[in-house]
């Protein structure tokens, strides 16, 4: 017999603490490492990668921080809370090397686009227009 068992998404106050913890045991494994990192070029496009991962988890803990305060309508904006999300997280990728801060970047901004994308996706209804019938009012 299987059991069948259903994911549910975690509330927003607990998706800010696994995003936040994830992200600061993340940075401090990138610093610690970080002449690991700087070893090869696979090593280094690996940073790039983490910090990428980084990008995604900051991102979600400020969402959710301004969530939190803020209420459920609040969205994020591009400026301050992307960019500022991208900024730490390719700060900490060139930390490492400037060759996994450039990878970063890049990947960072192709996670953005697909979170976009996703974002969109899952809550981005659209209310249908009304199509025009082609009769005009007239005006007295």
């Amino acid at each position: 017999m299987e059991i069948q068992q259903t994911l549910r998404p975690v509330n927003t106050k607990t998706s800010f603490i696994l995003a936040f913890i994830s992200g600061v045991l993340l940075f401090s494994s990138m610093q610690m490492w970080k002449a690991w990192f700087a070893a090869s070029s696979h090593q280094t496009l690996l940073g790039g990668l983490l910090g990428s991962f980084l990008f995604t988890f900051t991102l979600t803990a400020i969402g959710n921080c301004e969530t939190l305060f803020f209420g459920k309508s609040y969205t994020l904006g591009l400026f301050p809370e992307v960019v500022l999300a991208l900024v730490m997280a390719v700060s900490a990728a060139a930390s490492v090397h400037r060759v996994a801060g450039t990878f970063c970047f890049l990947l960072s901004l192709l996670s953005l686009f697909y979170l976009n994308n996703y974002s969109q996706k899952v809550y981005g209804h659209v209310a249908p227009q009304p199509i025009p019938t082609g009769k005009k009012k007239k005006h007295l």
